[in-house]
């Protein structure tokens, strides 16, 4: 099963149709509004911003998993993120990423390995993994890994179709 066979909804209700991004490079991350890292939301919508346009998208995915620090309603998160980082890019519904209620995006992804080997569990809010046009993962990147670091940039920029 490829991550454009998944059913999520978006954050706002519907589908999200993941197989619209078939063709395209997709760096998937778990995000959360009241996190050391929430500030991260600058650098990803940078990246929609810098890349959007050439076949690229983030795909954001709350999750209170991580000390509760993703509590808010579908509504409260998409204003906090369009009001306070100008996020524009699509969000999906907010999931489990690890344990029994593990969504099925994140069991396809956890598998893949990052830089240090690590693989299976999400470690914490906004970790990041970069999906080929071809549906595989092609980069897996820890949480504190800033989204416009240069080994992001890198795989974003092999990847694009």
């Amino acid at each position: 099963m490829s991550i454009y066979d998944v059913n999520i909804e978006r954050l706002q209700g519907g589908p999200a149709d993941l197989a619209q991004y078939r063709g395209k490079a997709v760096l998937v991350v778990n995000v959360a509004s009241k996190c050391g890292l929430t500030p991260q939301y600058e650098g990803l919508q940078r990246l929609q911003d810098t890349y959007g346009d050439r076949g690229f998208t983030v795909l954001g995915v709350p999750c209170n998993q991580f000390m509760e620090q993703e509590p808010g309603t579908a509504e409260e998160i998409a204003e906090f993120c369009s009001a306070t980082y100008g996020v524009g890019f699509p969000m999906t519904e907010k999931v489990e990423v690890n344990g029994i209620g593990r969504h099925p995006l994140y069991a396809g992804l956890v598998t893949t390995p990052d830089t240090s080997g690590h693989s299976g569990d999400i470690r914490w809010n906004f970790e990041k993994f970069l999906v080929a046009p071809d549906g595989t993962v092609a980069a897996r990147f820890a949480p504190k890994t800033e989204p416009d670091s240069g080994e992001v940039v890198e795989a974003i920029e092999r990847a694009l179709p």
